[in-house]
This record gives C-alpha cells, sequence and structure tokens, in this order.
C-alpha cells in the first residue's frame, strides 16, 4: 500500500514536469523609446533620426535690417563758395578784351535756408588782343570784391534755385595810362559794379556740400569807354562748389 502511494506520487511529479517543458518561453518586454513628434527610427539602431526638414536658402542668414536713409542736407550756417569759370565783356571794352577765365570766392551766412548774406572776392585774366590800335598785345587780371545777398527756393531737398544780388568794385591791374591810350582810363582805378547772378544748386549725399551752376550780369560803369555813349556790360558764368559748416 505504502508502495503504491509512492509511485503515484512519483508519476503526478513526472507529469507536472513534463508539462513545464513544453510551453514556449515568454517574449521580452520591448524596449521603451522616447515620445519624440516627428522621429522615426529603425529595429537595431541607436540613431534617431528626425523628420523636420532641413534649412534651405537664405533660412541659413539673417535677414539684413533695412538702409537709414541719408541725413538731410544742412541749409544753414556758415558758408564757403568756390567758383570757376568765365568773364565776357559786352560793352566797348568788349571789342578790346576777349572772354577769360576767371574765379571767385564767396563766404557767407545763411541765417535762413532761403537767405544768405554774402562777401566776395574775384580774378579774371585777359588782354588787349581785340584792338588794332595795340601794337603790342598785353595781358592783365581784372579784379574785384563786394557783397550782396542771395535768395534760395528749394525744389526738393537736394534742389535749389537761387536768384542773388551784389554790389562791389572793380578794377583793372596793367602798367599805368596802358588803357588809357584805348579810351578806358578809369579801368585802371577801383570803379563800382553792381549786378546779379541765377542758377541751380545740387545738394549731395555728405550734407555738408553742393554743387552749382550759375549765370551772372553786372555794370562796372568804370570800363565804359570815355568817348561816345557806352554800356559796360559783364557776364560771368561758371560752376561751384560749396561746403556748409
Amino acid at each position: 500500500m505504502r508502495r503504491s502511494a509512492s509511485l503515484l506520487t512519483l508519476g503526478v511529479l513526472l507529469i507536472a514536469e513534463g508539462s513545464g517543458a513544453d510551453a514556449p518561453p515568454a517574449a521580452p518586454a520591448p524596449p521603451s523609446t522616447p515620445d519624440v513628434a516627428g522621429a522615426s527610427g529603425t529595429a537595431g539602431s541607436d540613431t534617431l533620426v528626425l523628420d523636420a526638414p532641413a534649412p534651405t536658402g537664405s533660412a541659413f542668414f539673417p535677414e539684413a535690417p533695412p538702409e537709414a536713409p541719408p541725413p538731410l542736407p544742412r541749409k544753414k550756417g556758415l558758408v564757403l563758395e568756390t567758383r570757376l569759370g568765365a568773364l565776357a565783356f559786352l560793352g566797348k571794352f568788349g571789342d578790346l578784351a576777349p572772354t577769360g577765365p576767371g574765379i571767385q570766392a564767396q563766404l557767407g551766412y545763411e541765417f535762413f535756408k532761403w537767405l544768405m548774406v554774402y562777401g566776395y572776392g574775384e580774378v579774371a585774366f585777359t588782354g588787349t588782343s581785340g584792338s588794332a590800335l595795340e601794337l603790342n598785345t598785353i595781358y592783365f587780371p581784372v579784379y574785384g570784391f563786394g557783397g550782396g545777398l542771395r535768395v534760395t527756393v528749394h525744389a526738393t531737398d537736394r534742389v535749389a534755385i537761387f536768384l542773388q544780388a551784389n554790389a562791389g568794385a572793380m578794377s583793372a591791374i596793367v602798367p599805368r595810362d596802358d588803357l588809357t591810350f584805348l579810351g578806358f582810363h578809369n579801368a585802371e582805378s577801383l570803379g563800382f559794379a553792381v549786378g546779379g547772378r541765377l542758377g541751380v544748386e545740387w545738394y549731395q549725399i555728405d550734407r555738408h556740400l553742393a554743387l552749382s551752376l550759375g549765370v551772372g550780369v553786372r555794370d562796372a560803369l568804370n570800363f565804359a569807354i570815355e568817348t561816345g555813349g557806352d554800356l559796360p556790360l559783364m557776364l560771368d558764368a561758371g560752376a561751384a562748389i560749396r561746403y556748409t559748416f
């Protein structure tokens, strides 16, 4: 009886062991992956590839800021202007002396952007090559100085039209009595001259600088011929550069 019980117990143990050996092993749990939006990966790979598009074109570089506009030109203050041009004589003196080169310097102060008070000095060069009576042509300078007012009308911030009136004195520098023989004795000494100038100005990117073109006319009384009627007009034209401090 005892033997039968032992055999029964051994048989139960063998059956239980056999049923455990036939069961398949449990599958290991998959490794956890980070919850990254737009991420994709490959099994067995340690590299994580993002699906976000790579930057292209100008996205690599920051957008350039807009350029600041250039500063407005100065239109008030101390003004220095230098003009290079030519001086022509329209009266009887023009029959004697041809048109010659000239230079003028002008220093003024603009109290307003439309009004300037100035003083000037000038010199031009001519000769007696137009005279049939003069055997030997002489060349001489004509100088002058004076002052005046300038009125400026601005069409835009960089373009303006100006009109100026001036009064002063003029004379020719020649050896004594060289012009007396030709009938222009008074031209050898200083005489009154009055006139005006019309021109246009172009203000540059440099707020201190401006360029201008102008033409002027004046009446120089001492350049009139002493015999007969005469209108001693002079015409000057030239280009100028100005600097406003």
